[in-house]
């Protein structure tokens, strides 16, 4: 058979895909509650654009909480990333330091973070403290959303806590050795 003479049976040929398994075991009990406040979140940025653009009767509440279900899901959202130690680093200059450095400083960035948290942890709930206020729609104290994202740094400090011991004990990370969690890298790319 030449080039030219192709059968109607090469061209007709079924096109098979391949669905990629999904994979959910890194998710935690925690990735729920974000989820939930997401779905939220959609459900009365929507009512707001339905009521104010379609029936031109804007329902008042909604920019309100709207903004609060933006915070909760944004440090909530935070305490995940911690959890998965997805937050964003800097790796271009770990290509090139040995690997005792990337150890040393590995344990640093921990120890700060980690501290970090803690330190926002006490400022957030001072603010929360002493904020009196009532919001403007219902009848709620802002002090509510100061003591969720307080609480909020309280987990995201444990959780940092708890992967500098981890990276202390095994004495490897994802910065540390990223040819070994290779697979979990690209995994949350």
């Amino acid at each position: 058979m030449s080039g030219q003479d192709l059968s109607e049976e090469s061209l007709t040929a079924p096109i098979i895909l391949e669905e990629e398994e999904i994979d959910l075991s890194d998710q935690g009990w925690d990735d729920a509650v974000v989820l939930v406040l997401f779905w939220g979140l959609a459900f009365v940025v929507f009512l707001q654009f339905f009521t104010r653009y379609i029936l031109n009767d804007s329902i008042a509440w909604t920019e309100e909480i709207a903004r609060f279900m933006l915070i909760g899901v944004t440090f909530i959202g935070g305490v995940m990333a911690t959890r998965k130690q997805s937050h964003i680093a800097v790796e271009f200059f770990y290509r090139w330091i040995p690997r005792t450095g990337r150890r040393i400083a590995q344990t640093f960035i921990d120890v700060v973070t980690t501290g970090f948290f803690i330190m926002l942890a006490y400022y957030s709930s001072q603010i929360a403290g002493r904020t009196r206020q009532m919001m403007v729609s219902l009848d709620i104290p802002k002090s509510t959303i100061y003591w969720i994202v307080a609480a909020a740094f309280v987990c995201m400090a444990l959780y940092s806590a708890w992967n500098t011991w981890r990276h202390l004990s095994t004495g490897t990370s994802k910065l540390i050795d990223p040819e070994l969690h290779a697979d979990q890298i690209r995994a949350i790319d």
